[in-house]
């Protein structure tokens, strides 16, 4: 199993990186604050006014070290890499099964199953750990909502239509979302959740999962360009210009426990709260600077933490997972698997 690599995170505004030797130095106003040697690196990511000297930039293309340009709140802005190294036969491939109905939508059911079961399985370690201080209406509402979950898996499993297969997706997730709000224990008004919003997230929650989401899609999609896989071509989403859908497809199955649940222990233990975030004239919720470094702190920390994968029967680093599956999904599209396993967090 390959070595897990780091993303470097800048967030200081106005900042210059640039390169010396094999390391990236990062300067602000003139002085040096801090030095990484490159090859402990994977990605890049810059977030806010940081900018990059064309050598790092050409020096990152050539060590397959993508680098990554988000907005302050972070949106998605622009992305630098190498010279694409994919297998154009199992490009090709990728291409005719996300054209044929029945080999997309068997792809499209394992990736569902995935996230439902994910998504359950967030609502049910909710109810383990902190059930008993619950009032006994979020209690109900959370029983209702995982045996909901529970059917529309029974249902995915028989489902053979790709229309029918987003239908459902969309099912879970209302009854998934629905709840959440129960699962967040911090009492504040100004944290509460009544459903998603997004471009713009409309409250701190929505702000701070789609900005999990970012990091998570941007891990994705790294991780299928390093299995030879095109990310613009998806199954479960449809086509769209610039739009990284085959990269979204991975994400379903991760955002419940590498997103989801680190959101509400960001939220419960206390590390984020009302004061973290900052309402824009537009209705727009934002993560403060400082804020922004405690979210990738902590979802670094996630993913180093080490979880046993069912199909390769080792334990692994959480954040090795994305990889671990884009690799499975290759070997499924040139023949060597049946189908796709998908993930199931237990």
């Amino acid at each position: 199993m390959r070595r897990q690599l780091n993303t470097l995170y800048v967030t200081t505004e106005g900042a210059w990186l640039k390169k010396d030797g094999a390391n990236i130095v990062m300067e602000v106003e003139g002085n040096e604050r801090a030095r990484l040697p490159a090859h402990m690196l994977e990605s890049l990511v810059c977030i806010g006014r940081v900018l990059v000297s064309p050598p790092l930039l050409g020096y990152c293309a050539e060590q397959g070290i993508s680098v990554c340009f988000l907005s302050m709140n972070g949106r998605f802005l622009a992305r630098v890499e190498g010279p694409v190294s994919g297998n154009v036969l199992l490009r090709r491939e990728q291409y005719r099964r996300s054209d044929d109905p029945a080999g997309c939508a068997a792809i499209v059911r394992n990736l569902l199953l995935g996230k439902v079961h994910n998504q359950r399985a967030v609502v049910s370690r909710a109810v383990r750990d902190h059930g008993d201080s619950m009032d006994e209406s979020a209690r109900l509402a959370l029983a209702r909502a995982r045996e909901r979950l529970r059917r529309i898996a029974e249902r995915l499993l028989i489902e053979t239509e790709l229309n029918a297969l987003r239908g459902l997706e969309g099912e879970a997730a209302q009854a998934y979302f629905g709840v959440f709000n129960h699962l967040i224990r911090a009492g504040k008004p100004a944290l509460r959740f009544n459903g998603r919003s997004r471009r713009p997230p409309k409250d701190a929650v929505n702000a701070l999962l789609s900005f999990l989401y970012t990091l998570l899609t941007h891990d994705c999609r790294s991780a299928l360009e390093a299995a030879g896989l095109d990310p613009a071509v998806g199954f479960l989403h449809r086509d769209r210009p610039g739009r990284p859908s085959l990269a979204l497809d991975l994400v379903e199955e991760f955002r419940p426990l590498l997103a989801d649940r680190l959101a509400l222990s960001l939220l419960n233990r206390r590390q984020l709260d009302e004061r973290d975030f900052v309402t824009l004239d537009n209705g727009a919720v934002l993560l403060k600077e400082d804020s922004r470094k405690t979210v990738l702190t902590a979802y670094q920390e996630r993913k180093r933490e080490e979880l046993w994968h069912a199909f390769f029967e080792e334990k692994a680093p959480l954040g090795l997972f994305p990889a671990l599956q884009a690799q499975l999904l290759a070997r499924h599209l040139r023949g060597d698997l049946d189908a796709y396993p998908p993930f199931l967090w237990k």
